[in-house]
C-alpha cells in the first residue's frame, strides 16, 4: 500500500508566503490529528552545530509550534547531545548554540528542552527484542512526550549515505549511551601508505582515542618524508565516524560492507524505539533545502549540491525518506559543489556519487522489514 508524502515547492507571493505553506503542508499530512489536548508534544529537530549555517531556519518552525498550541497541546523543541567534539556535548553548550543559532524563546515560540539531561544520561530504556538490539536507549523528554513531530534538514552523511527523518529521530533523540551502541561497530582504522599524520582526525576525537606516533621504518608510507602516523585505539573509540570526515587524504576507513549495514540497523531500530507508543500521533517533516554533502554536526556547511527543492511531510517516515531521496536524484547537479569538482556531476544516484561505498538503500529496506513504513507513496503537489 502506497503511503501519501506532501510536497510544496519553496515558490512564494503575497497570498503564500513560506511560513503559510508549511503550516499548509503539515495539516495536510494529519497533524491535528496527532495532537490531544493538553499534550507534551516533542518536536525533534536540529538546532545545528555553531558554524554551520545549513540547519532549519527557526523561522520556519514556529508556524508549527502555533499550530500545536492552537490544537491544545504544549509544544518544546528538543535535540539530544552529541559524542564528538563540539558545541553541543552537554545541555548548557547545547542550549547557548541552539539560542546562537536562532532558537531563541521569542522566535520560536516554545522552550527548548534537551532530551537526554543536562550530561547525557537522562534516558528510558525502550524494549524492543529486535535482531541488533533489545533495549534502546532514548532521551526522556522524546519517551515522555505524547507526540513526536520530526523537523530534520534533508542532507548527506558520511556513515548513513543521507540524515532524513530516520536519521533524525533514531539517532537523534538517543541518549549518549544509545549513540554509543548505534556506532559500537563502527571502529575506523588507519591507512600507512595515505596518512601523512597531520593530526587532523585527532583534533575532532572527542574520546582520546586517536593518537600520532612515529612511523616503523618498514611500513608503507605516502612519500619518504612522512615519518609520523595516526593511531586509533579501538577500545577508547566511540565509533562516532568523526575522523573519517576530517581526514583530507582518505586515510581513515572502516569497513564498508559489515560495519556500516549494522550500524543502519541499529539505528533504524532505535527510531523504532522513540517512536513506540508514539506510532498513530507522529508527524514528519523533511526540508529538502541547502542539501549539504555532510551533516549539520560540522561547524561549516559546503556549498548544496543541487538548488533548493521544496518541504515534504508524511506520517510514515519511510515513504517521506525515499521520497526526499527520489526528489534529490531528479534534480540537476550544482557544478558549484563538491560533485561539480569531482566529474561525477551527473551521477543518477548522487548519495552514491559523494560517499561511492555507502550502501544508503539499507536503511530503508530494514525500515520497511521492521514495519516502519513503506518505500512505496504517492507524490501529492500542494
Amino acid at each position: 500500500m502506497k503511503s501519501p508524502v506532501y510536497f510544496t515547492n519553496l515558490r512564494s507571493g503575497y497570498d503564500r508566503s513560506l511560513l503559510k505553506k508549511v503550516l499548509m503542508l503539515a495539516r495536510a499530512a494529519g497533524m491535528e490529528d496527532i495532537v490531544r489536548k493538553n499534550a507534551l508534544t516533542a518536536i525533534k529537530i536540529h538546532f545545528g552545530e555553531r558554524g554551520n549555517t545549513s540547519f532549519i531556519r527557526p523561522l520556519l518552525v514556529r508556524p508549527l509550534v502555533d499550530a500545536v498550541i492552537e490544537s491544545g497541546g504544549k509544544p518544546f523543541l528538543t535535540d539530544s547531545g552529541t559524542l564528538y567534539v563540539g558545541s553541543r556535548g552537554n545541555a548548557v553548550d547545547h542550549l547557548t548554540t541552539a539560542v546562537l543559532n536562532g532558537f531563541a524563546y521569542s522566535v520560536v515560540g516554545a522552550p527548548l528542552i534537551i532530551a537526554d539531561g543536562i550530561d547525557g544520561r537522562d534516558e528510558v530504556a525502550v524494549r524492543v527484542n529486535m535482531k541488533n538490539c533489545k533495549e534502546v536507549y532514548i532521551g526522556s523528554a522524546v519517551v515522555r512526550a505524547e507526540s513526536l513531530i520530526s523537523i530534520a534538514h534533508f542532507k548527506l552523511h558520511e556513515a548513513s549515505g543521507f540524515g532524513g527523518t530516520i536519521k533524525n529521530i533514531g539517532m537523534g533523540t538517543a541518549s549518549r549511551k544509545g549513540k554509543m551502541a548505534q556506532h559500537s561497530e563502527v571502529a575506523p582504522e588507519v591507512i600507512s601508505k595515505k596518512c601523512i599524520g597531520c593530526a587532523l582526525c585527532m583534533e575532532q576525537c572527542a574520546h582520546g582515542a586517536i593518537s600520532i606516533r612515529e612511523r616503523p621504518d618498514n611500513m608503507p608510507s605516502p612519500k619518504p618524508s612522512v615519518d609520523k602516523i595516526m593511531h586509533i585505539d579501538q577500545e577508547l573509540c566511540a565509533g562516532c565516524a568523526r575522523c573519517i570526515h576530517a581526514c583530507p587524504q582518505g586515510a581513515v576507513t572502516i569497513n564498508w560492507e559489515k560495519d556500516l549495514p549494522r550500524f543502519m540497523e541499529r539505528m533504524v531500530e532505535y527510531t523504532a524505539g522513540a517512536l513506540r507508543g508514539k506510532e498513530t500521533r507522529s508527524l514528519f517533516i523533511n526540508f529538502l533545502t541547502q542539501i549539504s554533502p555532510a551533516c549539520d554536526c560540522y561547524p561549516f556547511s559546503d556549498a548544496p549540491i543541487v538548488a533548493d527543492i521544496g518541504i515534504v511531510a508524511s506520517r510514515d517516515p519511510v515513504a517521506i525518506d525515499q521520497a526526499s531521496v527520489n526528489l534529490l536524484n531528479a534534480q540537476p547537479t550544482l557544478y558549484s559543489s563538491c560533485l561539480g569538482e569531482s566529474g561525477a556531476a551527473q551521477s543518477q544516484d548522487k548519495i552514491k556519487a559523494v560517499y561511492p561505498k555507502v550502501a544508503w538503500e539499507h536503511q530503508l529496506e530494514y525500515a520497511v522489514k521492521l514495519g516502519l513504513g513503506s518505500r512505496e507513496y504517492d507524490l501529492i503537489t500542494m
